[in-house]
């Protein structure tokens, strides 16, 4: 049975203020992934969740996964999708039965039920079943199980699927988006990703038994413990940390009879904007540039000889605006210069509100200070700002203070 396996599209991200998006990279990606399973003919597309970057997406995101589910449909490719931690499984869910009709198998929300979606397929060697295991949080299973000993990712992911009714005389696909590890170890992780180190650790033998398990969850692609427990990876980079990663793409999986060793092989699919990262002297690193004729690109500039300015950026900035690139990130090591900022941030943070809005002002304007009125609204919110609770939203007393002061402001110009 041939699998594709991809996990992690985040539809609607934005890195470093650029949407992915309607900038087109994930509209190609998915027009290239459509083409590779036309002429793939799988057997079946796992989608090993964060499907969306958000729990309510955008519908520019809706529509393109929409687009790339409705081709799959056509095509006739049964798909299997779970909820990750960025997706709301109840959103997801939506319409879920009549789907399945259709052929797409969507993850049912754990707290409707302990047991997991399944679906079963058969090639000439027999029945597949796939287990659709969305995002795990331990509070959830504990209480959807009525067992308050669940107070962990790993106990709670074995209490889980020890309830479902696997078969393992015959073959079993885990879909599974969890942070999982190989005694204690953890592989390469993407950079992009908000659950990191420790946190939710599942063992990777809470998954022995199963003939292939296809995880999302981290962006790099990597198997964990052995070949066919495996990160597919996010389709493109949403760090500058995984332009150091190999090559990105769908793993394609080739699954034969029960006890035979699976055909796996990561297949690439090129990102529209290359994402890569400049680092060097200023001179050499420009020259270097200039020489190159490189397009569209989304680059991290990382200076190593002097401190970021203007000057010295702009020269940068001109190369991209002419080759349709973007630069992304600017940062600077020159050793001196993070000196000065490490000192500089010791005195921010003796200065008062009003004091680093003028001096914000002034780096913007030229040197020119702000005009008298703009700085006593801003003496004023500071003042309100002294009163009220710093992890709370502004109320509306504090909001009626502010515009009452800007009222008075204007009925005495």
């Amino acid at each position: 049975m041939r699998i594709l396996h991809i996990a992690d599209l985040h539809l609607g991200k934005t890195v470093h203020g650029v949407s992915m998006l309607e900038n087109g990279d994930q509209p190609h990606w998915v027009t290239v992934f459509l083409e590779q399973a036309e002429r793939l003919k799988p057997d079946a597309v796992v989608i090993a969740g964060d499907v969306y970057d958000r729990s309510a997406p955008s519908g520019e995101a809706v529509s393109l996964l929409s687009r790339m589910l409705t081709r799959l449909s056509e095509l006739d490719i049964p798909v299997m999708l779970i909820a990750g931690n960025h997706d709301s499984a109840q959103r997801l869910a939506f319409a879920g039965p009549i789907l399945a009709q259709k052929g797409l198998h969507i993850s049912r929300p754990l707290f409707e039920s302990p047991e997991l979606t399944h679906v079963t397929l058969r090639d000439d060697y027999g029945p597949v079943t796939f287990w659709l295991m969305p995002y795990v949080f331990p509070s959830l299973i504990a209480e959807t199980l009525q067992d308050d000993s669940l107070r962990d990712y790993d106990t709670a992911v074995r209490a889980l699927l020890q309830r479902q009714p696997v078969d393992f005389s015959e073959r079993n696909v885990l879909i599974a988006h969890q942070n999982v590890v190989a005694a204690g170890c953890t592989g390469e992780r993407g950079g992009s990703e908000t659950m990191v180190g420790g946190l939710g650790q599942i063992d990777v033998s809470c998954f022995d038994g199963f003939d292939y398990v296809a995880l999302g969850h981290i962006h790099a692609a990597y198997p964990v413990g052995r070949e066919t427990v495996r990160y597919a990876g996010s389709p493109m980079c949403y760090h500058f940390n995984e332009t150091r990663q190999a090559k990105k793409g769908p793993v394609l999986v080739d699954l034969g009879a029960k006890g035979e060793d699976p055909a796996i092989e990561v297949l690439e699919i090129p990102p529209l904007h290359p994402m890569r990262e400049l680092r060097g002297a200023h001179e050499e690193l420009l020259l270097q540039e200039t020489a190159q004729a490189r397009q569209g690109e989304y680059l991290r500039l990382v200076l190593t000889d002097r401190r970021l300015s203007p000057e010295a950026i702009a020269p940068f900035e001109a190369l991209c605006r002419e080759r349709g690139s973007v630069l992304m990130e600017r940062c600077s090591e020159y050793e001196p210069f993070r000196a000065a900022a490490a000192a500089s941030s010791e005195a921010v943070e003796q200065k008062s509100m009003q004091a680093l809005f003028c001096d914000f002002y002034a780096e913007c304007t030229a040197g020119e200070p702000p005009e008298e009125a703009d700085a006593a609204l801003l003496d004023y919110a500071e003042t309100i700002a002294q009163h009220a609770d710093v992890h709370a939203d502004p109320g509306a007393e504090e909001i009626e203070k502010l515009v009452e002061f800007l009222v008075k402001q204007e009925g005495s110009v």
